[in-house]
């Protein structure tokens, strides 16, 4: 399936080597504002060849808006946004086309589909994740205009280098003040120059982004299978390379005992609150009013030029080492994919808790 949502949803289409890649957008509210330069804000941020930690390829990702909005405002009608590939070089995958990359997609698209397209990995590569991001553009911005929700991510950890600044002091201006959109001016440096070093030696490595998304507002959710922690989650596992989600306290709330654990609910300015957000601003899968945190695993990126071992589609044994352009390290771009994730699901189920209790 290529559908996301419910209400709002999105259809996307394009592999990493195609003529563009495209999304529609179905079910958003007619009378919205929004510009292409706000779209493609978004885009930019998710856009390669940003810095020395991405991968070098120059793609300009300029969105066109083919349908669906009308003098600066969306129409109620499906939106077509679309954006060309520019800059894509498929020969340097001829070397590779019949190799298994470890670790990759390679070998279970080949099984179930019988053929693939070796070209910069066809459906599985993230290209594929600029339509979403477009698209979030316009979810972010409803949400923003309408309930004034903040909707942010950061990178936490780059391999075992971790910072420990609070999510819910971080600001937006913090998260951009470097490459790598990390708000840490004293640990980014050290996690930049690790990628770095990965980079040098033909290697790659994963981390952490930490999700916050502040006045979410009571309500959003429900308590069986659309839980809104649910659905993060499937959004957030859908994303490449992702291999973990968690939300509130985790994992790490395993080591705490219930009394430990436990939010106590108090009135502050007339408004229930809690002390604590162990939760994560999320009980039995509907939003609580706190904010919402959660934290998305990635893993190293497969495709790296250090010499592996691996099989042909002839099931040889073969060394494999790829050229071209790959990212040492996917965090900094997928800052702004967590985000229009993160959007969407908040935007079809603010749709869905309008259309039951409304």
């Amino acid at each position: 399936m290529n559908t996301f949502g419910h209400l709002f949803k999105i259809t996307t289409c394009g592999e990493s080597h195609g003529g563009a890649v495209a999304v529609i957008i179905d079910g958003c509210p007619p009378g919205l504002a929004i510009t292409p330069e706000e779209i493609q804000l978004e885009c930019d941020r998710r856009r390669p060849g940003q810095s020395a930690l991405t991968t070098p390829r120059q793609e300009r990702d300029q969105v066109h808006i083919l349908s669906g909005i009308f003098e600066g405002h969306t129409l109620g009608t499906p939106i077509l946004l679309l954006a060309y590939n520019e800059d894509s070089r498929s020969g340097d995958y001829e070397a590779i086309k019949n190799v298994y990359r470890p670790s990759h997609a390679d070998f279970t698209y080949q099984q179930k589909y019988g053929r693939r397209d070796f070209r910069g990995s066809g459906r599985a590569s993230a290209r594929e994740t600029l339509a979403r991001v477009a698209a979030g553009a316009i979810a972010k911005k409803y949400l923003k205009q309408h309930f004034n929700i903040e909707i942010l991510s950061y990178v936490e950890q780059v391999a075992t280098l971790r910072t420990t600044i609070d999510p819910q002091s971080v600001s937006v201006e913090a998260i951009e003040s470097n490459p790598l959109r990390c708000p840490d001016p004293l640990m980014a440096p050290s996690m930049m120059e690790l990628i770095e070093s990965a980079q040098q030696a033909g290697d790659s490595v994963g981390g952490v982004i930490q999700g916050v998304l502040r006045h979410v507002p009571v309500g959003l959710g429900a308590p069986v299978f659309d839980k809104l922690s649910a659905d993060l989650g499937k959004a957030m596992l859908g994303i490449n390379a992702v291999k973990g989600f968690e939300i509130g306290s985790g994992f790490a709330g395993t080591t705490l005992l219930g009394s430990q654990h436990n939010d106590p609910f108090i009135l502050r300015n007339k408004k229930i609150c809690c002390t604590t957000n162990h939760a994560g601003g999320i009980l039995g899968g509907i939003s609580t009013g706190e904010d919402i945190l959660f934290r998305v695993a990635f893993k190293p990126v497969s495709t790296i030029s250090k010499e592996q071992q691996t099989l042909n589609v002839a099931q040889e044994n073969v060394s494999i080492s790829v050229q071209g352009r790959h990212d040492p390290c996917v965090l900094p771009r997928a800052v702004p994919i967590v985000d229009a994730m993160a959007a969407l699901v908040l935007m079809d189920h603010y749709l869905l808790h309008k259309a039951q209790n409304q």
